[in-house]
Order: C-alpha cells, then structure tokens, then sequence
C-alpha cells in the first residue's frame, strides 16, 4: 500500500533507521534535518510505493552514501551528491529512472534516498536491500542474488560525478568504488545497482521503511509513557536485551574507508560483569563476560539507556549509559549463499558460529505505518 512521508514522520523514521542501522548508515541527526528541510522547501511528502506496484520492465536503482561515518559528521554533504549522480547515470543510459530503493535502511542511508526522490520528483520503494546496515557493497541482497553491479555512479561534493561502465563482479565493486570515494574525501553518493521492477520484485527486503517508521515510533512513544525504550523496541522487532552498562573503554581508528574498533561496558552495577563489541562501521560481534552472545547478520544496535536514541558508532565516547539490544536479522539474509558474504566469516572472524537469534526482525510490524492506514 502506498503511504506518504511527511513532517510529521521524520523524527520517527530516523530514529528507527537508526536502530536498524546497527551503529552505521551515517548520522541520523543530520539526516533528519535535512529531510525536514527539504519536505518543507517542496511543500509536498514524498511518496511511499509498494514493490509490487513497479511494472517488471520499469528501470530503477538503488541509492546511498558511501563511506565511514566518522567522516560523515566532519566532513558534511554538499547535498546534491546522489541527485547528481542519478541524473549523470539516467543520462549515459538514455534510460530515464521511474523509482528509487534504497541501498541500506540503516542510518541516514535510509533517509537520502528520500530526500533525493523528493528532488527528483520520484517515489521511494518501501524496502531495502540489507535490512540494516552493512560497510561493503557486496553485502546486499542485489549482490548476492546475482544482479549486476554496473552500470554504476560515484558522485562528490564538488558536483563530479565518475560512471563504471562495467565492473565485473561486487567484490570489484566495493574495492573500486571504497578507493574513489576515499579520493573523493571519504564520503560519496551511490547509485548502484540498475534494476528492472521484476529483479526488485526478487531480490528486496521488503517494507523495511515501515519497519524504521514503527521502531521510532516506539521509541517516542516510550519517551511520552516513561517506560523503558529499550525493552519496548526489543518487543517490537522480536529481539532482546543483552546488557546495559557504561561505554568504559573505547578503540576507533578510521582506516581504509570505515570505522573500525571495539568498545569495553561494564554494568551498572559490577564492574566485573562486561560485554566487549567489535564494530567495522556497524556492530558486528557481541561478548558477555568472553562468551558470545551475538553475531553478525543479527543486529547489535546501542541505544542510549535515558531515552532510548540510537548511537552511531560514530558517536561513542566514554562513559555513554547504554543498552545494548541483540534482534534477529531478516530471513533473507540467513540464507546458506548470503551468510557466505554477512556472515561471521566474512568480516575474518573464521572461528566464530553463526548461531541466529530466533525469529525474524519483521515479525509482527504493520505493512504501513499505523496512521496512514
């Protein structure tokens, strides 16, 4: 069904975009000012479609920032980085673009491509091809079902814009593409991959844009009752709480295009009593007391334990009062072939079980949001 994103949705889309965006995606903050912005200098929403609306022979394509979020919040957009690009690639293909995707629905990457269909004149399809957050380009449902990476775009800040004609696999992809947008400053708009409606239809993970609108809503809706956000987020997308405590020890280092690190919380209570998280832009591997309690694909998402507001990993610092929440990945990417690129292994952890938490993240979540039914 098709819905409509308007003021009054930005605050709650962005904070669940940031809960799914497992500490990356990019600041929300920001994200959700610019959204805002651009809802109010259009004076209009930005349409909401469902995929299986798209005609099979409509060309689409996928959109999102590329690179660390340290550098996202140091280095701002110009804001014109995706709607250039998609113009350049439509241009070069002599194919115009009937609708966008978008790329990831964590952190502000759920957020751009609403901005860019709101310049562009363009819907949004309500899903993404992730579920969450991942650092590499490889690591989508597009990729790992087979859809070709190229044609694709890079677009800066400075309006330049860089076209791969042909790539030949997503592993290319990602490396050429990680190395360009590091000379581009470390940040760049994406666009890849082209599609046609039926190969979106395939391949999507489907309504996670609602998804995002009902995890914020019920952070707000927490704020308002005094309840614990946490518990009430972790209810809504089949997860659990796996610890809260305060951040104590923190390593980041920005190095060839991400964030990578790991932080150190203690209890609240015991100083003994600790979980260890590892991070490569996002979240990856959780540890209570040495033990192993969660594990890429699944999502390991920090909320601020006062109010319940995600933190990217681009904001940890020491002495953040968190919690800590474990929820179960969507089922599309607990498949044999896409556990083989999100799965522990991929990211070099060799000795490390996937062992999935139970259930699905889109378990009972609305199709739309509640008050546009």
């Amino acid at each position: 069904m098709a819905w409509d994103v308007t003021l009054d949705d930005v605050e709650a889309i962005a904070i669940g975009a940031g809960v799914l965006g497992t500490g990356g995606g990019g600041n929300t903050y920001l994200g959700r000012v610019r959204l805002a912005r651009e809802l109010r200098l259009h004076n209009a929403p930005c349409h909401i479609i469902d995929v299986d609306n798209l005609p099979d022979n409509a060309v689409i394509c996928a959109v999102s920032g590329m690179g660390a979020p340290t550098v996202g919040i140091e280095k701002l957009a110009s804001g014109n980085e995706l709607e250039n690009a998609v113009r350049r690639l439509s241009e070069y293909l002599h194919a115009p673009i009937e609708a966008l995707i978008i790329g990831e629905i964590g952190g502000s990457n759920a957020i751009e491509p609403l901005i860019t269909g709101l310049r562009l004149g363009l819907p949004v399809v309500d899903g993404d091809a992730m579920g969450r957050a991942f650092p590499e380009l490889q690591m989508d449902t597009f990729s790992i079902g087979g859809v070709s990476p190229s044609p694709m775009a890079l677009g800066d800040a400075h309006g330049n814009v860089v076209i791969f004609d042909h790539i030949d696999t997503p592993l290319r992809a990602e490396e050429y593409a990680r190395n360009l947008t590091i000379e581009m400053g470390g940040s760049s708009g994406l666009v890849m991959p082209m599609m046609t409606g039926k190969q979106v239809k395939q391949f999507i993970i489907r309504g996670t844009l609602s998804l995002a609108h009902k995890l914020g809503q019920v952070v707000l809706s927490s704020r308002r009752r005094a309840i614990d956000p946490a518990e009430a987020v972790a209810a809504a997308a089949n997860g659990r709480v796996l610890f809260t405590g305060k951040i104590v020890d923190l390593y980041r280092r920005t190095t060839k295009g991400f964030a990578r690190g790991y932080m150190k919380i203690t209890s609240f209570s015991d100083d003994s009593d600790h979980m260890e998280i590892e991070f490569q832009n996002e979240n990856l591997i959780a540890r209570h007391n040495g033990s192993l309690v969660c594990t890429v694909p699944d999502l390991i998402t920090l909320l601020l334990f006062e109010d319940g507001e995600p933190i990217g990993t681009e904001s940890l610092r020491y002495g953040l009062r968190v919690s800590v929440l474990g929820m179960p990945a969507p089922e599309e990417l607990k498949t044999d072939a896409a556990l083989e690129v999100v799965g522990p292994t991929a990211f070099g952890y060799e000795d490390v079980p996937f062992k999935p938490l139970p259930g699905d993240l889109r378990a009972g979540s609305s199709p739309v949001p509640m008050h546009h039914l």
